[in-house]
């Protein structure tokens, strides 16, 4: 039935077009006998006033086209001028593929990127009404965003009058049974309405009751959606079902939905709540905890940031031991997730935006030059009646062919490039960025793609009205107006060559900013040899190790069988790997010096006696641990460099003691050793004063294991996961790796890595699309200067003064748009200074190589058609013309 009516639908048209052509006709020569009637009336002979009659009546062609612009007949024009595009594209494929091929490169570089923008800053995060909850936390130390103690957030939610709902989360994780042993797996604890607040509810199953967050409650468990499909196998069934967590039973209650997740903690298996207080968690001066808060309807992000000061500053008086300093920090959720990763997401945006916009250039470039190589053909069809809005609609039409083939490919290679990107992120760090995973070409990256081809098509636009605004139908015929022409396009061409050169330098500059930053981020100094060192991390059950003397001796076991192994120098354990944060700081105070009340803050990391050798680093005073360092023995402890140059300037922190602020018996210790500074947090972050206590005096049930080898750390690894399994398969191994893989992944030195390379992506592109751009504008200079060329020549002129004056033309073209572009660098990468480490913004190096980059390819790409113009036949040349 569609057919039919299409094909009827075609035949009215036919047939109405067919009438009202010879109506027309019949109208028009009714006019024309009219006309021809009353000149003869007023004495001209019959031929003369007929032809007379066709003068004063007009070009009939064009007299036809104007009625059937007029009546409608604009879809059949709009059609004929498509095919006559098409035709145009497929007489000229390299002008169609060169043009595509920059409009589908600059599209994909900006819809891809858009797309991770959209995931992160655009999309609203997966729960009710996102814009209400916000991110609670403590400040104090070195820290801005520092946890917070559970007696703290139990008074904050008591005390506080702006939020409708308060809650509290923290890590975790539990072991699981599996058949190749016991599997350390992440989990997290939160307070009964943690998921209340949030806005989510199960999709199967219920949620925390009150009564579940409290030691008298039973012992439940919410699972997220991907354990339970891949743990249970999506039966509906699990619910009620008991499952066995770290050797305690658990009630399964619930299952979350499969679009839910809480970037800040990553994908939590299991979601608890604070059923079982830990040791940190009874003390009020131990902070392990976040907050989650949603705010009252008509409540500012100020107006909870007051209250809740005012609620610490009370709480600082109440309790000045625990909680001296400590200030409440209250910021959007959203922007406590995505803060990280916004500046680098917009700077990339920038870099894409800046790379397309190249790329509409030098397409608008080809235009007008392909507008000049017509401009007869426009002059012979407007001296048969085509109106000028007729012929730039036919330019219109030609680069709109041009836009949706550059969008079409261009949204299908962003696809591919978006999906090859999220690939390329290290699995650790994608679990802190769960919203990169569904990310693809939705509603909101189409309309963008849409945006940028509505842009590129009126730029298009644009660019042939210019040309045909000053074409002159009669000197255009007789190819009098060569020169004048040629002069505007040269123009045109040579502004537009000039903003390509200035975008590529302000690309290429941030490029080599990021460049030498990550260079510098890579070669900083870290304390330690990280080469043929592999590294894993250990889970102790503590039902089966629930004594410190269990630990230390499954330790020196653990140590002593992994030392065993061929190719393993040493090996020994560590609460936390170097270059993974700064953080699990305590807080201290040294006998003897003056005490202001202000709590002094360190990492805090416990290690084995053979640690610092097995890492290499350096022992500046003093002395290593012992294995007679244990809990029969006084406290001891090693500080690194930052901590005694920041503490005991001018004096020997060997013999010292210090304490807790309180300086209580049992939390005394003495400095037996200075180590040189170990980068313990990421590799951008500043280095934190560092207490290191032997492992022996404060063991713990989860810590990492370092092993130096002489052979490749990699191979080595299965050897040692099999041989702490044969220790006891209770115990839980997880992340296994080498340490410079642990370096590589990290987040700092992926988003450093990531940013530089495609920045420097965009940057070679940019250059690479400016030099053709310059090339494309000194070979037209060229072919519009053949005549001037060849007369100069006769006259005596040498080549080298032809190549001078082509060249001396490109070199004030390079020159301007280099002066304009470092300019402009200046701007764009101040504002890129966070993402930059170890180099300013104004490095002068950079800046040079840029330029001098720029200068010589610039150069190359303008000595081809120098080299064409002194290699001009004088004769040839005046005979042509």
């Amino acid at each position: 039935m569609q057919a039919i009516a299409l094909f009827l639908r075609k035949l009215r048209i036919l047939f109405g077009r067919y009438k009202f052509n010879r109506d027309l006709d019949e109208e028009m020569a009714f006019h024309r006998e009219q006309a021809q009637q009353k000149l003869q009336s007023d004495g001209l002979p019959a031929e003369a006033a007929q032809h007379a009659a066709r003068t004063q009546f007009g070009n009939d062609t064009r007299l036809k086209e104007k009625s059937h612009e007029i009546v409608g007949f604009r879809i059949e024009s709009v059609w004929q001028d498509f095919r006559f595009a098409i035709r145009q594209l497929h007489k000229n494929p390299g002008f169609a593929c060169i043009a595509i091929l920059m409009l589908t490169l600059g599209m994909c570089a900006s819809i891809s990127i858009f797309a991770f923008v959209d995931a992160t800053l655009i999309k609203p995060l997966p729960y009710k009404d996102p814009s209400r909850l916000v991110d609670l936390a403590e400040y104090g130390g070195f820290n801005p965003r520092a946890n917070l103690s559970y007696y703290d957030y139990l008074d904050w939610d008591k005390q506080q009058h702006v939020f409708s709902a308060l809650d509290a989360w923290t890590g975790g994780s539990f072991l699981v049974r599996a058949p190749e042993g016991a599997l350390p797996v992440m989990a997290s604890r939160v307070g009964a309405g943690f998921f209340g607040t949030l806005g989510v509810q199960p999709i199967l199953g219920r949620d925390f009751q009150p009564v579940e967050g409290t030691p008298q409650g039973p012992r439940v468990v919410i699972l997220s959606y991907s354990t339970w499909q891949t743990r249970f196998g999506g039966r509906r069934e699990v619910v009620g079902q008991t499952i066995t967590l770290d050797d305690n039973p658990y009630t399964i209650i619930g299952v979350l939905p499969r679009e839910f997740h809480f970037a800040p903690r990553g994908p939590s298996e299991f979601w608890t709540t604070f059923h079982d207080l830990n040791g940190c968690e009874k003390e009020r001066a131990c902070h392990n905890l976040f907050g989650v808060a949603r705010l009252k309807p008509g409540v500012s992000i100020q107006s909870a940031q007051a209250e809740l000061a005012s609620i610490a500053a009370r709480l600082e008086m109440q309790y000045p031991d625990s909680n001296h300093g400590r200030k409440a920090v209250v910021t959007p959720l959203s922007e406590s997730i995505v803060g990280d990763i916004r500046p680098i997401l917009l700077t990339l945006l920038c870099g894409a935006g800046l790379l397309l916009l190249i790329a509409c250039l030098n397409v608008s470039s080809l235009l007008l030059v392909r507008s000049e190589n017509r401009r007869r053909e426009m002059a012979v069809r407007g001296a048969l009646g085509a109106s000028r809005a007729r012929l730039i609609r036919q330019f219109v039409t030609e680069g709109l062919v041009l836009v949706f083939a550059g969008a079409a490919l261009g949204s299908a290679a962003a696809y591919g490039m978006m999906h090859l990107l999220v690939r390329l992120i290290p699995k650790d760090m994608m679990a802190e960025m769960p919203f990169f995973q569904e990310i693809g070409l939705n509603p909101r990256v189409l309309l963008f793609a849409v945006l940028v081809a509505l842009f590129a098509a009126v730029l298009f636009s644009v660019t042939p009205m210019l040309r045909t605004s000053v074409t002159n139908l009669r000197e255009d015929l007789t190819e009098g107006g060569r020169g004048s022409a040629g002069i505007t396009w040269r123009r045109l061409g040579s502004n537009l060559v000039v903003v390509e050169l200035m975008i590529a330098t302000v690309l290429l500059c941030g490029a080599g900013l990021l460049g030498k930053s990550f260079y510098r981020l890579l070669h900083v100094e870290l304390g330690f040899a990280p080469d043929h060192l592999a590294t894993l991390e250990v889970a102790v059950p503590g039902t089966t190790y629930d004594k410190d003397e269990k630990l230390v001796a499954l330790r020196r076991e653990i140590v002593r069988r992994i030392d065993s192994l061929p190719a393993v120098r040493s090996s020994d354990v560590s609460s936390l790997l170097p270059v993974s944060f700064n953080g699990n700081t305590t807080w201290f105070r040294v006998l003897g010096h003056p005490y202001d009340g202000e709590h002094k803050q360190a990492n805090e990391r416990k290690v084995g006696t053979a640690y610092f050798a097995t890492i290499k680093a350096k022992l500046m005073r003093g002395r290593f641990f012992t294995e007679g360092d244990d809990q029969s023995k006084s406290g001891v402890i090693i500080i690194n460099q930052t901590l005694a140059k920041q503490y005991f300037p001018g004096e020997d922190p060997i013999g010292q003691k210090i304490g807790n602020p309180s300086l209580s018996p049992k939390s005394m210790s003495e400095i037996v050793g200075v180590v040189d500074d170990i980068r313990e947090g990421p590799l951008d972050s500043a280095l934190w004063p560092a207490i290191y206590e032997p492992f022996s005096q404060a063991p713990i049930d989860y810590f990492s294991i370092s092993v130096r080898t002489s052979q490749a750390e990699q191979s080595i690894l299965p050897a040692v996961v099999s041989t702490i399994r044969s220790i006891d398969p209770s115990l839980g191994i997880r992340n296994e790796a080498t340490m410079l893989q642990h370096i590589h992944d990290s987040s700092t030195a992926y988003l450093h890595r990531s940013s530089a390379w495609l920045v420097s992506g965009f940057a070679a592109l940019a250059l690479l699309l400016s030099a053709i751009g310059l090339y494309g504008v000194i070979a037209y200079s060229v072919s519009q200067r053949t005549r001037e060329i060849g007369v100069r020549m006769a006259l005596g002129a040498q080549r080298s003064s032809v190549y001078q004056l082509i060249l001396k033309e490109a070199t004030w073209l390079i020159a301007l748009g280099t002066v304009a572009g470092l300019s402009g660098s200046l701007a764009v990468t101040t504002l890129m200074g966070k993402l930059l480490f170890g180099v300013h913004a104004w490095d002068v190096p950079t800046l040079a190589a840029v330029a001098l980059l720029l200068g010589v390819s610039a150069l190359l790409a303008s000595y081809i058609p120098a080299r064409r113009a002194a290699s001009v036949n004088p004769v040839e040349a005046l005979r042509a013309e």
